[in-house]
């Protein structure tokens, strides 16, 4: 294989967005998806510029796995006291669990700010440090990189039942996507995954809203899964698009998933299940691996199908 190595040279990212609120804050706007497959949460923009006050926010988006608000602060230039405040004013008023601070670069004390707020809130708050670099790709292009500098502690922010008689399910389901999200990660495919749950789905971010891989385990069956979950939203446009291409979809998966089965239901899935058996853990290790391979292979297939669709 012939390939050319290109320099490349990191520039102020003021040289493509002049203008905070009128050039980066849009573009992220129509950009969502790169943010989205940095922190692993699936985004959906409800607004710019929202007020509060007498202020704006600068970007109020969705998490659509758990429904709760995520506030946007943007910032392109080094992290100081007046953005970190606006945050969590914005973040209180609007009623959100999730800030995400983007800037150019982040003091120290302002990582260690973030990092106490996720060491010392309740599992249901989330605090994202985001650096931003821009870097100039040959004469006229540039990259864009989102690196993480601060994010919710999984080990400490443990999910935890709020009954003393935690469910045998829960219980399952927690100690299996814990498991899940370490093999993951271990894959190197994935920078981040979510916390895991005691519930029936994990979801994996594939860069656009409305479409999610949403892995699932029954614990009372003893089957897992792997599923495109489109919703309803863009089920009008999603679906007609990847119907179309069936076979060569298949064919790339290695598979033959069950393709829409539920014909009454709003939102659509494309699914392939797994039997096992939780209870033994040498079969638990078998579904885990078989789950972790047709999750990146899914990816893998999708995230091409779906950035496809205009």
């Amino acid at each position: 294989m012939n390939m050319k190595l290109v320099k490349q040279k990191q520039i102020s990212p003021r040289k493509m967005w002049q203008n905070e609120q009128f050039d980066f804050t849009p573009w992220l706007v129509e950009h969502i998806e790169e943010l989205s497959e940095t922190i692993g949460l699936d985004l959906e923009v409800i607004g710019r510029e929202v007020s509060v006050g007498p202020y704006s926010a600068d970007i109020l988006a969705k998490d659509n796995d758990s429904n709760n608000y995520v506030v946007i602060e943007n910032q392109l230039e080094k992290t100081n006291h007046d953005h970190l405040g606006k945050s969590i004013t914005y973040a209180s008023a609007l009623n959100a669990k999730t800030i995400v601070w983007i800037a150019t670069d982040f003091t120290e004390e302002h990582k260690k700010a973030f990092d106490w707020l996720n060491d010392n809130t309740n599992e249901d708050l989330a605090f994202w440090a985001i650096q931003l670099e821009l870097w100039q790709v040959g004469e006229d292009t540039a990259s864009m990189r989102f690196n993480i500098v601060c994010r919710p502690n999984s080990d400490i922010k443990t999910i935890k039942n709020k009954s003393n008689a935690e469910s045998e399910t829960t219980k399952t389901q927690l100690a299996y996507w814990t498991k899940f999200r370490d093999k993951l990660l271990a894959t190197k495919k994935f920078s981040s995954a979510r916390t895991p749950r005691p519930q029936y789905w994990f979801d994996v971010t594939l860069g656009r809203s409305g479409v999610v891989l949403s892995n699932t385990c029954n614990a009372q069956k003893s089957i897992v899964g792997v599923r495109l979950y489109i919703r309803n939203s863009v089920a009008e446009i999603i679906v007609p698009a990847l119907e179309a291409r069936k076979e060569e979809i298949n064919k790339a998966l290695g598979c033959e998933p069950e393709w829409f089965p539920n014909t009454n239901a709003m939102d659509k899935t494309i699914s392939l299940q797994y039997q096992t058996n939780l209870s033994d853990p040498e079969k638990v290790e078998e579904a885990l691996d078989w789950q972790v391979k047709y999750t990146i292979i899914f990816h893998d297939v999708f995230s091409k199908e779906i950035k496809a669709i205009k």
